[in-house]
């Protein structure tokens, strides 16, 4: 079988494939020219979809496509196919996404970013810290990695909701709800965990209502997608104490634009899109798994629906 591969770091992913499957015909190139004229003779695609995406629209389409990322977005553009299988990376990004999420919640609790102004100013700092014992933690966004995150989370003790694309009773949730219970569970829970996709329904999800309805030491974590939020209507909340303070890894435009808000917002830390780098290995063993599906004519991990939209 041959397989295109399109990856910045395609040097490193043509390594592992041959050490993993060396019968599998890998093709990679780091001129896009060249990339475009192999595109036409690969069945088979993995890489980023901002480089495949630039593939589809120059004509060719593959039988299957495997994403190096868990977000799909530049693939689904308008105008672009869809007549081809699609496979998003899953399994992957549970640990490195909880870590992200575990060190701002305890940086919160113990003060860290706090300690460190008074360390600045010379001042002794005693002040106790406080534990996530007995914390609240909505997940808003259940899937695959909200699973993992809460997962990591329970051995400290906190108290785990949900939302989902429809209700339902899974451990080690209390309640896992749906999106129209979002607006009751922001008031009851201690942290706000965004893990939603990019889809129409997840737009503007996190506005000046929403963020109205939050408990005055809540705290805000968005590591799904930037469209979620209303970038203004955050930065207003934060200035009126409607939440205690927000961590944004993801944006609407990335970089920031310097003039952007988010750099000057009192109580928002910005983390530049940092929460879950896709390790290659583990990439390279799950796609190898799906192509011996794929072969078999098995179902694919991480299939995409294409009216989901993930």
């Amino acid at each position: 079988m041959r397989v295109l591969i399109a990856e910045h770091d395609y040097p490193l992913y043509t390594q592992l494939l041959g050490q993993i499957a060396p019968d599998l015909e890998v093709m990679s190139t780091g001129d896009s020219a060249e990339l475009s004229r192999m595109a036409a003779d690969c069945p088979v695609w993995l890489g980023q979809p901002d480089l495949l995406a630039t593939l589809l629209r120059q004509g060719h389409t593959p039988q299957w496509l495997q994403s190096t990322w868990a977000g799909i977005t530049p693939l689904l553009a308008e105008g672009l196919p869809r007549e081809y299988r699609l496979t998003r990376a899953v399994g992957i990004f549970g640990q490195v996404m909880a870590e992200f999420v575990l060190t701002y919640m305890l940086g919160h609790e113990r003060e860290v970013l706090a300690r460190l102004v008074s360390q600045v100013e010379r001042k002794w700092d005693n002040r106790l810290g406080q534990s996530l014992a007995g914390r609240k933690a909505l997940i808003v966004g259940a899937g695959d990695i909200g699973q993992s995150v809460a997962q990591f989370l329970l051995p400290f003790g906190v108290e785990l909701y949900g939302i989902a694309s429809a209700p339902r009773t899974q451990a080690p949730f209390v309640e896992v709800g749906a999106l129209t219970d979002l607006d009751r569970l922001v008031g009851e829970v201690d942290y706000v965990i965004n893990l939603l996709p990019n889809t129409p329904e997840t737009h503007d999800l996190f506005d000046v209502k929403l963020f109205a309805k939050f408990k005055p030491t809540g705290v805000f974590i968005n590591v799904g997608r930037g469209v979620a939020v209303v970038d203004a209507d955050l930065v207003e909340a934060l200035k009126e104490g409607h939440l205690a303070g927000a961590v944004i890894d993801v944006c609407r435009q990335e970089p920031l634009p310097q003039r952007h808000p988010f750099w000057t917002a009192w109580g928002l830390l910005l983390t530049g899109h940092s929460s879950a780098p896709t390790s290659p290995a583990a990439m390279v063993r799950l796609f190898v798994d799906n192509v011996r599906a794929f072969q078999a004519g098995e179902a694919l991990r991480g299939e995409v629906d294409f009216s989901r939209g993930y």
